[in-house]
C-alpha cells in the first residue's frame, strides 16, 4: 500500500477515535472542553477527505467538494471555543457568539449561487479566506492561554499541569504545517500532500492525544476563575486599592497569621497547593487571601509559595549530605512537583540552576 495513503488512514483513523473518547468524555473532567475539543478533532479529519475521495472518486468543483470546505470552515471555531471552556468553565454561549458563524455563512450563500458568479471567485476564497480565517482563531486562542497562565498565578502553585502548554504547542504545528501546505500546493497544485507532511501530521495527532487525555481540571474545587480573576483585576485602579477588605491592623495580623502557618506547617510542601486549600487553613475565603498576599506583600499566590519552596531547596541544596540525593528528589522535597517547573523557578528567583547552586555551594 502506498504509505502516504497509509498515513492518511492512519491520521483519520486517530483524530476520529480521538475525538470519539472526547466526546464520551471518558475522564469526566474539563466536560465542555472536552466536547468542544472533540468536535474540533472530528472537523480536522476531513482535510484528508482530499486525499481518500477526490483523488480518484469525485471532482475538485463537485456540490460534495464545496460542502466539504463548507464544513471545514467551522473547524477553528470549536478549537478556539474548548480554549473558552478550560480556561472559563462556567462560560455560557450567548446570542453574541452567533457572530462568529458570519464567514461560514457567506460562503455557504456563495456556493448556493455559484452558478451566477466566477468560478475564480470561489476558488479565491477557498485559497485565501479560508486560511486568513483559521489564522483568525490561531491568534485568538493563542492570545487567551496567554492570559491565562497569566491569571493562573492568582490561585496555583504549580503551574505545570494546568498551564495549557500542549494546546500553545499544538498551535505552533497548526501554523508551521498550514505553510507548507499552502507552499506545497502552490509547487505541486494538482498533486496529493507529500508523505513528509503526512507523517508531521501523524505526529502531531499522537502528541495530540497523549496530551489531551492527560489534561486534568484546570480549577480547584470552589474556585471559580471568572468571578475570583474579575473581583482581584477590579480591585485596583493604578497601584490604589478600590474597595479595602481590611484596615492596615488586621492587614498586619493576617500577615503574621499566615508566615506563622507557612513557617509552622509548611503547606508550601504540597505540591498541589493552591488558594482555597491555604484559604481554608487560614479560615478566610480565596479573595481575602489574594487582597492579603497581594497587598500585604506586593506578590502574587504563585510567587509567595514558591518563594517558601525555593528557600527550603536551597537549604537541602547547601547540606554536604545531601549530595547524594539527585536534584529532582530536592525538588520534590521542597514541594514542586516536576523537575522543569523546579529549574524554572528556582533560577527565575535566584539567578542559578539547582546543579549550578549546589556546585557554587559544594565549594565552599
Amino acid at each position: 500500500m502506498n504509505i502516504n495513503l497509509l498515513t492518511t488512514i492512519f491520521i483519520v483513523g486517530g483524530l476520529t477515535l480521538l475525538s470519539f473518547l472526547k466526546l464520551s468524555n471518558v475522564d469526566a473532567v474539563n466536560r465542555k472542553a472536552n466536547i468542544s475539543f472533540g468536535i474540533f478533532l472530528l472537523l480536522w479529519s476531513s482535510f484528508w477527505l482530499d486525499e481518500l475521495l477526490f483523488a480518484s472518486h469525485l471532482e475538485k468543483g463537485d456540490f460534495i467538494f464545496y460542502i466539504i470546505r463548507f464544513v471545514q470552515l467551522f473547524t477553528p471555531i470549536p478549537f478556539y471555543f474548548s480554549i473558552v471552556f478550560y480556561t472559563s468553565p462556567n462560560y455560557k454561549i450567548t446570542f453574541r457568539d452567533l457572530r462568529f458563524l458570519v464567514v461560514p455563512l457567506l460562503f455557504l450563500i456563495l456556493i448556493l449561487f455559484r452558478s451566477l458568479l466566477d468560478k475564480t471567485l470561489i476558488n479565491l476564497w477557498i485559497s485565501c479566506v479560508s486560511p486568513l480565517h483559521a489564522l483568525y482563531y490561531l491568534q485568538l486562542s493563542f492570545r487567551r492561554i496567554l492570559k491565562h497562565q497569566k491569571d493562573i498565578e492568582i490561585f496555583s502553585s504549580n503551574k505545570e499541569l494546568i498551564s495549557l502548554n500542549w494546546i500553545k504547542y499544538i498551535i505552533y504545528c497548526l501554523v508551521l504545517s498550514a505553510l507548507a501546505t499552502i507552499l506545497y500546493t502552490i509547487l505541486v497544485p494538482n498533486g496529493p500532500l507529500n508523505t513528509y507532511i503526512n507523517l508531521f501530521f501523524l505526529g502531531t495527532v499522537y502528541f495530540v492525544a497523549y496530551h489531551s487525555i492527560k489534561q486534568k481540571e484546570l480549577f480547584p474545587v470552589g474556585y471559580v476563575p471568572e468571578k475570583e480573576t474579575e473581583i482581584f483585576t477590579a480591585q485596583y485602579e493604578g497601584n490604589t486599592p478600590k474597595n479595602k477588605l481590611f484596615d492596615d491592623k488586621e492587614l498586619a495580623l493576617y500577615k503574621n497569621k499566615l508566615l506563622q502557618l507557612m513557617s509552622e506547617e509548611k503547606p508550601y510542601l504540597d505540591t498541589e497547593l493552591n488558594l482555597i486549600k491555604l484559604s481554608d487553613m487560614l479560615g478566610l475565603s480565596g479573595h481575602q487571601l489574594s487582597y492579603i498576599i497581594n497587598n500585604g506583600f506586593d506578590e502574587n499566590f504563585f510567587y509567595f509559595v514558591n518563594k517558601f519552596r525555593v528557600q527550603k531547596a536551597k537549604e537541602l541544596l547547601e547540606k554536604q549530605d545531601n549530595d547524594k540525593f539527585t536534584i529532582l528528589a530536592v525538588g520534590y522535597d521542597a514541594g514542586f512537583n516536576s523537575k522543569t517547573s523546579f529549574n524554572t523557578t528556582f533560577k527565575k528567583m535566584t539567578g542559578d540552576t539547582p546543579s549550578d547552586y549546589r556546585k557554587k555551594h559544594s565549594r565552599q
